[in-house]
Parts: C-alpha cells; structure tokens; sequence
C-alpha cells in the first residue's frame, strides 16, 4: 500500500491502469442529485422548472481530443425530460457569450429532438469538434415543454443562463437570468487514450469556498497537474457517507458516478465530514452522531464495489473543521465529540492499510499550532471548506511536483 503524499509519476501510474487507445473519458463531470424538500435547511437556489426556455452551462474539460459527447441527465426525473435542441460551442466572454462560429448542433441517435425517460440519460451522437486540455466549452439546451428540475446539481461555482425560446445558438443571451446550479447537463466524454480518476465527495470536492466562475476547485487543481489524466468531479454539496438528502447516500450513486464513467481507474474517497456535522444542527436535528465503525463501514462498502470493477481507490482524510458555520444558523457543526470521530476515522484511513493509496489531506491542511483547525491560509473564512489556495494545496496533496 502507498501512504500519504505520492509523487506524480506515482501517481500517474496509479491512474492509469490499463486504458488503452480510443476509449471514451469522463472530461468533464457535475454528479446529479434530486431536487429536496422546501422544508429543508437549504433552499435549492434553482426554479422549479424551466418552460420553453434555453439553459446555457459553461464548463472547462480537464482533457482534450478531437470528438466528444455530451450527457443529459434525468436521472431523478418523474416524467419524461423533452429537449428541443442542444447545442455546443467555446465561449466568447462574459455573461453567457459565445462564438457563434463554433456552434455545433447535437444529434441523439441522428435526431435533434428527443425525450429522455424518467430515471435515464442520454449521450448524444459523436462530434467531430477539437477541444484542447482544459478548454472551456458552452452547452445550450432548449426545453420547449415544461422541464422540472428535479434532476439537478446544486453547488457549480459557475454561473450558468437561462433564456426565452430556443436561443441554443444565440451568440448573446441579453434578457437571460443567472442560474447559480446546474441543469440536466452531467458530463462530456472525449476520445482518446488514457485514464479517468472521478474526485468522490461533497462540497470541498465540489469547490465551496473557491472563487466562483475561476475553476479553482482542487479536482481542477489536479487536472492542471496530470496533464494526460482525466478528472471527472463527483462532490455534492452536502453529500453524506451514510445517508441521503442533498444527493443520495455514497454506495447508492457510486454506481453511475464512478463506476460507470468512462475510462475509469481509480477514486479519490473524501467524503463523511457531513455525517459528523449535521447531527444536532437544522440539517438534520434529530440525527445521532455515527460511530467510526458506522462510518469505516460504509467507506468498506464503496471499496468492495471499487474493487469488484478493478478501480483503484485512495482514501482521502477528513479535513480539519474547528469552529466550522461557528456564530451561523449551523451552530454545533462542529463538537469536541464530533472531533473524536473525524480523528477516529482519519487514523483508520492512514492505518487500516485498506485504500490503495492515502491523500493525507488533513496533515496538509491542518493549522501546525492547532491541529483541530484549518490554517488559515487554506481556509475560505467558514473553517469548513477551504478557499482557492487550500484547494490548490489539496491537488499538490495526490500530485506533488
């Protein structure tokens, strides 16, 4: 077994396992979640639905090629998902703008329309359309008949558009509103050689606390540091180890966000902070704090489905959190006895010897003259989610130059 910091040839070795030439990977990846209650703690930040108008998502592929595909998801769907047009393209500027040149319709199965069945996705037709490693890229799609959002992706750090009528080719979207989630849209696939590591966690994995429109999550982060490895983003905001709310608990989506992307070789595990912190708090009041051995067994169940797939896994620490949401609505996210679990936890993962590799991310991010805290030049200011230097220093934690 390797254990914590591992350099980058080791860790392009660990991900590369054995992909081979024209395969598909996962680029680019926002898992999907259903859609919560308006009685939960949160709201979704996203309308109910979207009628008769165009989405407009902006992202950044970790890794190019010449052809690609585009994911939409109605994965959480109770009715059919009907969707008039989509559409590609790079990005022109500001508040949704893109180079209408570039545009490129997207086919299903040779057509332009066409319905995605409650609980289902669709990957359109391959496309000749050259994008380069780290490319932005601006997918539109046209909802003509009503679209409930109950298939979304709360946390984006990426603003995204919403306009009237099917304007999937509009170079400018004047009249749009700002989405701050994203919307049926769920991954891009690109051609070529090589291996997809899929980034498996919450909202530090999913970029909270990172300056948003800039791509400073620390999957980001790491994509910029293996060059020649895809990294595919599966953090939900508020995703639990155990249970289900924002996003269903871990072994029940491991399947289509990891298992099921692509290229796939290996995960990076960083998630259960969530199942610590919200007993006691509005997120979930009446929850008992899990014991160590609840939480290092649903971390074993996702290493048994890695293992039975041959995906590689690296157990990533739970991150310092002293004072988390402290003077918030979520007073009591963080307990002396809920620290006594995350430490519990956090020496299995270094010590159990059941990961294949061990990103000591705690050790990197922890406060040297308090180890229950975030140094504070690696924390976003809520001493929960790091900000964009904490980030980078994650990515630095499993690809050390």
């Amino acid at each position: 077994m390797f254990r914590s910091y591992f350099g980058a040839a080791l860790a392009v070795a660990l991900f590369a396992g054995g992909a081979t030439a024209a395969e598909w990977r996962t680029s680019w990846y926002a898992a999907p979640q259903p859609a919560w209650q308006e009685d939960f703690a949160l709201p979704t930040n996203v309308p109910a639905h979207v009628t008769g108008q165009t989405v407009r998502e902006v992202l950044r592929l970790s890794v190019g090629g010449q052809r690609l595909r585009v994911v939409l998801s109605n994965r959480y769907g109770t009715v059919p998902l009907v969707v008039g047009a989509a559409s590609i393209a790079r990005p022109a500027g500001a508040a949704g703008t893109i180079d209408g040149a570039s545009s490129r319709q997207l086919t299903f199965a040779g057509r332009t329309r066409i319905t995605i069945p409650p609980g289902h996705e669709a990957t359109s037709d391959t496309l000749t359309f050259r994008v380069t490693p780290r490319a932005r890229l601006a997918v539109s799609a046209w909802y003509p008949e009503q679209a409930a959002l109950t298939t979304f992706h709360w946390g984006a750090q990426q603003t995204g558009y919403i306009a009237t009528g099917n304007a999937t080719t509009a170079a400018t979207l004047p009249a749009s509103r700002q989405l701050s989630g994203r919307a049926f849209v769920s991954a891009v696939h690109v051609e070529g050689s090589g291996a997809t590591v899929v980034a498996f966690g919450d909202s530090i994995t999913d970029g909270n606390g990172s300056t948003p429109d800039r791509d400073r999550r620390w999957p980001d982060a790491l994509a910029e540091r293996l060059p020649n490895v895809a990294v595919a983003n599966a953090g939900i905001s508020g995703a639990r180890l155990l249970s289900s709310k924002m996003g269903v608990r871990a072994a029940e989506r491991f399947g289509p966000d990891v298992l099921e992307q692509p290229g796939v070789t290996a995960v990076v595990l960083l998630i259960g902070i969530n199942d610590i912190g919200w007993p006691g708090t509005p997120f979930a009041p009446a929850d008992a704090v899990p014991t160590a051995a609840q939480l290092i067994a649903g971390y074993r169940e996702l290493i048994a489905l890695a293992r039975s797939r041959g995906v590689r896994v690296i157990g990533g620490t739970l991150l310092p959190f002293r004072g988390a949401l402290a003077s918030t609505p979520f007073e009591g996210y963080w307990r002396p006895a809920k620290e006594a679990v995350r430490q519990q936890v956090n020496t299995w993962i270094r010590d159990g010897g059941e990961f294949d590799a061990v990103a000591d991310f705690d050790a990197a991010l922890r406060d040297p003259g308090d180890s229950q805290r975030m140094l504070p030049a690696y924390d976003s200011g809520d001493h929960l989610h790091p900000g964009d230097a904490g980030y980078t220093a994650m990515a630095q934690v499993v690809a050390r130059k």
